[in-house]
């Protein structure tokens, strides 16, 4: 499991006064109002940045931080991951997951038969849907529903799943 978390993502300025527009990654964009700070990676090192404060518009997170106080000083890490350490996430509900602890696990049926691997997860509003890539073939979209998600075994590193009837045929 990987230590930090994506938030969000800078996507672009906010005026001049160093705000920055964020893409949430996070399926609660209110929790920016919990952080007191965030990671900026920015690429070779590590920036720690202390939020000063917190704006909504539309469906992006208007963040501005301390010490940062014009537009020069924060236009360079446009497209930039936000992180948190993964003790400041959300405590997460039974059978809930992050999708980077999803993402790389080992796909197989309730039969041990190997699909592949979950290279990706896709939401799409009533439930997300799991994309599988086997060794040869084409990719496998999975239902997150519990009919068809049976297991996820973060430490084995395995999900197993019922093939319902037609998901092969897609």
């Amino acid at each position: 499991m990987e230590e930090m978390l994506r938030v969000g993502v800078i996507s672009s300025t906010h005026g001049v006064r160093g705000e920055v527009k964020v893409y949430p990654t996070t399926d609660d964009p209110e929790r920016f109002l919990d952080l007191d700070e965030v990671i900026l990676d920015a690429g070779r090192e590590q920036i720690k940045l202390e939020i000063q404060n917190v704006k909504f518009f539309k469906n992006m997170v208007i963040l501005k931080f301390k010490g940062y106080d014009n537009i020069n000083d924060i236009e360079k890490y446009k497209g930039r991951d936000l992180l948190i350490h993964r003790d400041q996430a959300v405590e997460l509900e039974e059978n809930e997951y992050f999708v980077t602890d999803l993402v790389g696990l080992q796909v197989v049926t309730e039969d041990g038969a190997v699909l592949g691997i979950l290279k990706e997860v896709m939401p799409t509003g009533a439930n997300d849907v799991y994309v599988v890539q086997p060794e040869n073939g084409k990719e496998l979209l999975l239902p997150a529903i519990k009919d068809c998600i049976l297991d996820v075994d973060l430490e084995k590193g395995v999900m197993t799943i019922h093939l319902m009837d037609g998901l092969l045929d897609l």
